[in-house]
């Protein structure tokens, strides 16, 4: 069966939210895991152009290599936790979208589904700008540091709120539901000890699973630190890119014993000055439309995206799925290689500013 395919712009989430839970049903079930693959797959642009904007000259006393890896590694996670809720759409009877012109991320614009309404997100280099993005997508109902308050008119509908219904969801759902079918398993423990994508054949697996996901991606109502990662005191995502933006390493006070932006300096790396996307991409910008010979570079990484979530989306509908995944991960590394040859072409409108990949998915 496949999802109800509801537009990328959309209030899905918050109506979603608006469910009594007792109206949770498994039709409301798929329609909110779905959602959440989408919200997954919007993360990884914003995050990947950060990452590939970082000059990879600078090595300035391991800094820039530094947050090299640990951006990387929350890619890594997002990717991992997309594939957790493919097994979870699947084992209830839907087919994940994610190869869909209606379910596109479309940038700068909200978050799908109307979760963190106030959020415009956008395709950029690193900056603190984006690094403050990156944190309000990541951002905890009840941060432990940096207590943000909620911007005027803003209805908090954070990501790990709307994870929590639809684990509510999963647990008044009849077992027989939970059919274990179409599960895609693919190892990647290598990037953290929850990274794995697993089997979720019973109410146990998802639980876990859905606590891997508001973990990694949040930290816990005590700590700032990620229960399962890469690295022996990892941090969370969120606390992640709030030391980046604060540039000082998040350490616990051992007096008070309250967490702070107080340890070593942490430098943002030197990078190059990727500009911010345009709706609908360079193109729709008049000063700065692109020449024929930067079109085709452009060009060419949107249908390497298009080709990888294509094979993406085919995993989860096929009996081969390992080597659809194996085809996806080679285009993420052929993104990376063409985002590099893109980030060093400078704008024509002379501010010193350069290109930045699109992402747009191509149809034709």
């Amino acid at each position: 069966m496949t999802a109800v395919i509801a537009a990328y712009e959309s209030d899905s989430i918050s109506r979603l939210l608006r469910t009594p839970t007792e109206e949770c049903d498994v039709e409301w079930l798929r329609e909110a895991l779905q959602q959440a693959i989408l919200i997954e797959i919007a993360t990884i642009a914003p995050y990947s152009c950060a990452l590939w904007s970082i000059d990879l000259t600078d090595d300035s006393e391991g800094d820039a290599a530094r947050i090299r890896h640990d951006i990387r590694e929350i890619i890594f996670d997002e990717m991992s936790h997309m594939g957790l809720v493919c097994n979870m759409l699947t084992t209830i009877g839907g087919t994940p979208l994610i190869a869909h012109e209606e379910v596109m991320p479309k940038y700068p614009g909200p978050l799908p589904g109307g979760v963190r309404p106030c959020i415009r997100a956008f395709l950029s280099g690193l900056s603190r700008d984006s690094l403050e993005l990156f944190s309000e997508i990541e951002k905890p109902e009840i941060p432990i540091v940096s207590r943000m308050g909620l911007r005027a008119g803003e209805t908090y509908t954070s990501i790990g709120i709307f994870y929590d219904k639809i684990l509510e969801a999963f647990k008044k759902l009849p077992p027989e539901y939970i059919t274990g079918e179409r599960q895609v398993e693919f190892r990647l423990s290598s990037h953290g000890q929850g990274n794995d994508i697993v089997p979720l054949r019973d109410i146990t697996a998802i639980e876990k699973a859905i606590e891997i996901i508001k973990e990694q991606g949040e930290g816990t109502s005590t700590s700032p630190e990620n229960p399962f990662p890469g690295q022996a005191g990892e941090l969370s995502h969120y606390y992640t890119f709030r030391q980046m933006f604060h540039g000082r390493k998040l350490v616990k006070n051992e007096t008070t014993g309250k967490w702070e932006f107080t340890g070593p300096e942490i430098p943002l790396p030197r990078t190059h000055p990727a500009a911010v996307v345009p709706r609908g991409g360079w193109q729709n910008d008049p000063v700065n439309r692109p020449n024929a010979d930067t079109q085709a570079v452009l060009n060419e990484f949107n249908e390497t995206y298009t080709e990888m979530l294509t094979f993406l989306e085919g995993a989860w509908q096929s009996a081969e799925p390992i080597s659809l995944i194996g085809q996806a991960i080679g285009a993420m590394g052929n993104m990376r290689s063409i985002a590099s040859r893109i980030v060093v072409i400078p704008l024509p409108d002379g501010s010193g500013r350069t290109y930045c990949p699109e992402f747009l998915y191509r149809t034709n």
